[in-house]
């Protein structure tokens, strides 16, 4: 059942349509859904939307109006990636009474890992730190995924063998087809598959990254091949059409003869 139509101006903190959009965790933005109730969230722009948990929360991109409608369907947590223009982010969406994780141990080990990690709690939160290994990278990340931060929280500095270790973390997880590079600052994304490869390339991207990376997404998509069905009703419609004999074709079909009754006769 449909709920109160509400609105969020400025839905995505401009992502989508800034010069170069961010991925990785942690995510863009946090919301939270009463159950049974829709939201109705206005954007600059989306081409379309994806849930990683249905059973929570679906994402329906209305692409005419400019909106993002989330229907929640459970209680529980779901990321939903939006996409547009060649770019995306990935939102929190929570439903219902979620009691927050103790972020405490992720907190302490991250922290041992990446001694000159500075975090601040509060209004004005915020996360610094150096990520000189792989020890400091994995425990960055793991911290990075519970509800802590938010990616504009953040500000990080990777040593270059850490930027080369996460690169090779982001080959690993390119679908056939898919290949992915650094071009200074940003990564850059190639290549040609179909529209469920393009989606899991861009899940991977952002569940194996820690921290803001700018993206440039040149990938080809393959259109959808057309379902069977469709197929059947166009070779119906075909063969109907080839019935009909082309008026310029020079065939004219028989007429069909008409019985007439004969004149009765006139009497004498």
């Amino acid at each position: 059942m449909r709920g109160r139509r509400m609105y969020v101006i400025g839905g995505l903190l401009g992502m989508l349509a800034a010069p170069s959009a961010a991925l990785a965790w942690p995510v863009d933005q946090a919301l939270t859904l009463e159950p049974g109730k829709e939201r109705f969230q206005k954007l600059a722009a989306v081409d379309w939307a994806e849930s990683d948990a249905p059973s929570v929360v679906t994402a329906e991109a209305l692409s005419q109006s400019g909106e993002l409608l989330l229907t929640p369907h459970g209680a529980g947590i779901a990321r939903v990636l939006l996409y547009a223009e060649g770019r995306f982010a990935v939102w929190r969406v929570m439903v219902g009474p979620i009691e927050l994780q103790n972020t405490t141990a992720e907190l302490a080990a991250a922290k041992k890992a990446c001694p000159d990690l500075k975090a601040t709690e509060g209004a004005e939160r915020s996360l610094t730190a150096t990520v000189n290994d792989n020890a400091c990278r994995l425990a960055l990340r793991t911290f990075l995924k519970t509800h802590a931060y938010l990616a504009p929280e953040l500000e990080l500095t990777f040593a270059v063998p850490q930027i080369q270790a996460q690169l090779e973390d982001f080959t690993a997880g390119m679908p056939p087809g898919l290949t992915v590079r650094y071009s200074g600052a940003g990564l850059v994304l190639t290549g040609k598959t179909d529209r469920e490869g393009h989606r899991k390339a861009l899940w991977e991207l952002f569940n194996r990254a820690v921290g803001r990376v700018p993206l440039e997404d040149r990938t080809e998509v393959e259109a959808p091949p057309s379902k069977p069905e469709d197929s059947a009703k166009q070779e119906a419609v075909d063969a109907t059409v080839s019935d009909v004999p082309s008026p310029d074709a020079g065939v004219v079909a028989p007429a069909t003869p008409l019985k007439r009754k004969a004149a009765p006769k006139k009497p004498r």
